[in-house]
């Protein structure tokens, strides 16, 4: 079995959701007419809680709550639905198929805000979105910057979401690109090109396939201001019933640290049976990535403060994108984020 039958359509998905074309998709929400959460009969409030993709050790927190009670002793009934290529986080929260989403990144809710979508990112448990562009070593390049003028396997959706902050970053020009249908064999076939990818996925693939141990550039280490894997909730949930939403966030938190450096046996055990697909040492390596690089705690949720946003992280993320004219400029991007339910770091 190959990665690509697991995750390959992971990154492509994401950014999918993130471009022009999520619009459309999130534009249904404003209609959305989302209010508290049902019981069950043992009282708990249910919540169905949408991930981005195929269960993975990206979701490892939230499993990890779940496996191990975190949800439950604070009243919670949460039930987790892996998402897959036919899943879209925006429409199952339109149609009120579930009750909170997950946010692959910060276009998600920003899309949203353009479209008056009553819907906000309430958490983001990925301080560091895991793109990355990967480069074969020993061909001088040693930072981003040396990229410049080389061919950069991108998926097409991906031109709308981190190839804008490249270009305005670096000065890249959309000739550079090349198709990117997640074959690694064009980028293993040509030791001049730039493939992009997902941190805990495709530098693997790469030393499987390729043999080699590539060079990896981790874009939110380049100064890329976006969050990932953040937590959606509809506007109505938020103001029905703020203690839920708190309780889902603070689960979620103490589930996130638990599963990077306790034990993750019981978490692994319900992504394997979600994702038969998965790997006991994939899981591994995306663990053992996610902790060397800090992308759930790190930045806002520096000293422990897992979940954490701030205005200047949106504020950011929002002026680079506007800038470049994926959002007008006198958008309020303050629509897309509550920090009601996080603690803004210092």
């Amino acid at each position: 079995m190959t990665l690509r039958g697991n995750r390959r359509f992971s990154p492509d998905r994401r950014a999918l959701l993130a471009g022009a074309g999520a619009l459309a998709a999130t534009a249904a929400l404003a209609g959305c007419e989302g209010a508290e959460a049902p019981v069950d009969e043992e009282g708990r409030v249910r919540l169905r809680f949408a991930t981005d993709w195929r269960a993975q050790a990206e979701h490892g927190g939230f499993y990890q709550a779940l496996a191990s009670g975190e949800y439950e002793k604070r009243g919670l009934d949460v039930t987790i639905m892996q998402g897959g290529p036919s899943v879209n986080v925006p429409q199952l929260l339109a149609a009120g198929a579930i009750e909170l989403g997950m946010g692959s990144n910060s276009f998600i809710p920003l899309n949203m805000a353009a479209e008056k979508a009553p819907v906000k990112a309430v958490a983001a448990f990925f301080q560091k979105d895991p793109q990355v562009l990967i480069a074969h070593p020993d061909t001088g390049v040693a930072k981003i910057a040396d990229m410049t003028g080389r061919p950069i396997l991108l998926a097409d959706a991906s031109k709308t979401a981190f190839w804008v902050w490249l270009k305005a970053k670096y000065g890249f020009t959309d000739a550079q690109t090349r198709s990117y249908n997640y074959s690694l064999a064009p980028f293993l076939a040509d030791k001049r090109a730039i493939v992009q990818g997902y941190l805990s996925s495709e530098p693997y693939q790469v030393e499987k396939e390729g043999g080699f141990k590539p060079a990896v550039f981790l874009l939110a280490d380049e100064g890329y201001p976006g969050y990932a894997t953040m937590v959606l909730a509809p506007n109505k949930l938020i103001e029905a019933d703020p203690d839920t939403v708190r309780a889902f966030v603070e689960a979620s938190a103490v589930g996130w640290k638990a599963y990077l450096h306790g034990d993750p046996a019981a978490a692994d055990a319900l992504i394997l049976k979600d994702n038969p697909e998965m790997t006991p040492a994939l899981l591994a390596n995306a663990r053992e990535q996610m902790r060397n690089h800090g992308i759930v705690e790190s930045g806002d949720a520096a000293g422990g403060n897992v979940g954490a946003m701030s205005e200047a992280r949106w504020a950011e993320f929002f002026r680079v994108t506007s800038e470049q004219g994926v959002y007008p400029k006198d958008m309020d991007y303050r629509q897309a984020f509550t920090l009601d339910f996080v603690t803004p770091k210092a």
